[in-house]
This record gives structure tokens, sequence and C-alpha cells, in this order.
């Protein structure tokens, strides 16, 4: 069974469950920010996501929704971590555009995870 993990290498807290189906919002656990307060969203991205350019178009969307701040890295599993902050409605818009938008290579799901933010980012990099 596969695990998975944040970006310190740490497997998200238990009370992260897989993505709801498409169109339904993701339930909000406990401490969990809801609405359109601040947002920390972890994402995974499966599918052939690696050496397509796939982190770079993920930060010119971050910096195009605009208020996002975070990075986007390679996991040696060949997902992409994108880890994103701000208002959640952008937060949604970024997550909107990784399942939908018109990303490089092929994306074949991704699972969200939603907390409330940590801080400490200077703008969206490509880590």
């Amino acid at each position: 069974m596969r695990t998975r993990t944040d970006e310190d290498g740490e497997r998200p807290p238990a009370a992260a469950r897989p993505a709801p189906a498409r169109g339904a919002a993701p339930p909000a656990g406990p401490g969990e920010a809801t609405g359109a307060g601040a947002a920390r969203m972890t994402a995974w991205v499966r599918g052939r996501v690696q050496r397509v350019g796939f982190r770079w178009f993920t930060r010119a969307a971050a910096l195009g929704i605009g208020g996002l701040e975070g990075f986007a890295v390679n996991l040696r599993d060949g997902r992409v971590q994108v880890v994103a902050e701000g208002e959640r409605a952008r937060c949604e818009r970024l997550l909107e555009w990784l399942r939908n938008g018109d990303t490089p290579g092929t994306v074949d799901g991704v699972t969200e995870i939603w907390m409330p933010p940590r801080g400490g980012y200077d703008g969206f990099e490509i880590r």
C-alpha cells in the first residue's frame, strides 16, 4: 500500500481523507480551514507529470491566479506535490487547474488535503 507524505517526508494527519468525487467540496475536519478564509492546500498529482515542465506551468498558474504562496516539487515516485497557501477560493482555482487545466504531460489524478496555513513562504517556487 502506498502512503502519502508531505514536504517534510511525514505522512499527513490521520484526519486527511482521499478527495471526494469531483464537484463536491472537500469535507472540513477539525481545525481545517473553511469558507473564504486562508487555507493550505497540499495536492499530489499523478500521471506523466515529471520532465514535461509541469512544475514551471504550475508556478505560472499560481502566479496568474495571484495571492498564492507555496511550491511545486517532484517526488521520487513520479508524482508532483503542490503546496499552496492563500484564500481558499484561490487555492481551489489552482486545484481545478491541476485537475482540468491545460497542463503539460498527462494528469491521471489529483489527491488533496486542506489544512490551516503554516506560512513561511515567499512567493511560489519550484523546488
